[in-house]
């Protein structure tokens, strides 16, 4: 898999933060420097936020990158709409957007109502139901609850709905072939940078780029500065606005029994919940990575909670549900998946299954002689984890500090006082 979370070696410092806040224990500290087992990363982005020396940053494409196509249409995530504060309304913000160099813009708040009003009633699978709009969610369902992918929605994400219809109506009204114009969105976390090249629920991708929310707020501030009267009209009412943040979605959609988590670690006891059977009240599920949605997203600049705030102000003076008719007519299928959701075996000790159990003896035998103080100066997040690092090559028992000070310890002195058993 394309990832979008890349890091600095020149920066890192292999300070072990990032090992110990990773929700799937994809990093590995090695040789004084961080590493990303990529089979493992969800791209949540949790590790982006974490990192003291600024050596983790996502992937995305500059805005220069837009120019190569003749054409150019933004698709905006509505989290960017809750960065400015007080200064702009969103008819400024969309405004400022084309100034930056975008002919077309079609909102993704917009698609998530329409996508909504296709959703509803036509859901079938077993409950609860879990949404299909934040994409690092996708993954980390693949990746550990795999019993858990017949629950999720096959519903394309906003942003994908948008893009398609965009590069559709702007050929149909330029003339210009589809491959001539530039479809990109403004994304609020590395999820959905690395969701527009390798796209969880589609075959094929339907987004030319991704910009980071981020990135672009110094430029729209710019712009806005220059504001020369000019407001655009958004499509989107307050229902698609809400979208941003946890919770909008269950309420766009008028889900009754459902639940709104968000933080990456909630999502995991949740699923940890449902997998045991242990929520059957629930009915639909919205579960995001980032902390209040994606107005929490990494890429962002706002604060979550402040961005909410904004966000509320901002849809206060909108319509429920916004206007036109981009995308309504469109069929149940046309808004549907095109690829099953597939299990990613990144945990499988090995494809053997006597070899397997093996492997999983061996690293049971090991956990038990480690301290069990989780330290992180073997460069795994804990000492299970660097068990499996022995057993799978990724590592050598030398690189714990216990088994260095066995390896050193004078004849004739006591046990370390680290053995498990001494403790």
């Amino acid at each position: 898999m394309e990832h979008s979370v890349h890091i600095d070696l020149a920066r890192c410092r292999g300070c072990t933060t990032c090992i110990k806040n990773c929700p799937t224990e994809a990093i590995r500290v090695r040789d004084g420097q961080a590493a990303i087992l990529a089979d493992r990363c969800i791209d949540c982005g949790s590790c982006i936020r974490v990192c003291p020396h600024r050596a983790i940053h996502p992937a995305v494409e500059p805005l220069k990158g837009m120019e190569r196509f003749a054409c150019r249409v933004a698709v905006p995530d509505p989290a960017l709409y809750g960065q400015f504060g007080q200064m702009a309304d969103i008819g400024q913000i969309l405004a400022g957007i084309k100034q930056l160099g975008f002919q077309y813009i079609f909102e993704s708040a917009r698609s998530a109502e329409l996508l909504a009003r296709h959703a509803r009633g036509k859901c079938e699978g077993p409950l609860p139901r879990i949404s299909s709009s934040c994409p690092a969610v996708l993954r980390l369902i693949r990746l550990r609850f795999p019993h858990l992918i017949d629950h999720v929605e096959p519903v394309m994400l906003p942003m994908e709905f948008a893009a398609i219809q965009a590069r559709r109506a702007v050929a149909e009204e330029t003339g210009l072939a589809p491959e001539e114009i530039g479809v990109f969105a403004i994304v609020p976390c590395a999820a959905k940078v690395t969701a527009v090249r390798r796209p969880e629920g589609l075959a094929q991708p339907v987004l030319d780029g991704a910009f980071s929310i981020q990135e672009l707020c110094l430029e729209l501030v710019r712009t806005m500065a220059q504001d020369q009267g000019e407001h655009l009209d958004t499509a989107a009412g307050s229902s698609g606005i809400f979208t941003a943040f946890a919770g909008g979605e269950s309420a766009l959609r008028g889900e009754r029994a459902s639940l709104a988590v968000d933080g990456i670690r909630n999502v995991i006891e949740m699923l940890e919940e449902i997998e045991d059977g242990r929520q059957s009240g629930v009915e639909f599920l919205e579960l995001w990575a980032c902390t209040q949605g994606c107005v929490g997203g990494c890429l962002n600049v706002e604060n979550p909670y402040v961005a909410r705030l904004h966000l509320s102000a901002l849809a206060a003076a909108l319509p429920g549900e916004g206007g036109g008719s981009m995308g309504a007519d469109q069929e149940w299928d046309d808004v549907t998946f095109t690829r099953t959701l597939q299990y990613s075996p990144a945990f499988r000790l090995d494809e053997d299954r006597a070899a397997a159990m093996e492997k999983y003896r061996r690293i049971d035998v090991l956990a038990e002689q480690l301290p069990g103080l989780h330290c992180g100066a073997c460069g795994a997040p804990n000492c299970r984890a660097f068990a499996e690092d022995v057993v799978q090559g990724r590592a050598s028992e030398g690189d714990c500090i216990f088994f260095q000070q066995e390896e050193n310890q004078p004849a004739g002195l006591p046990p370390s006082f680290l053995r498990r058993e001494d403790q």
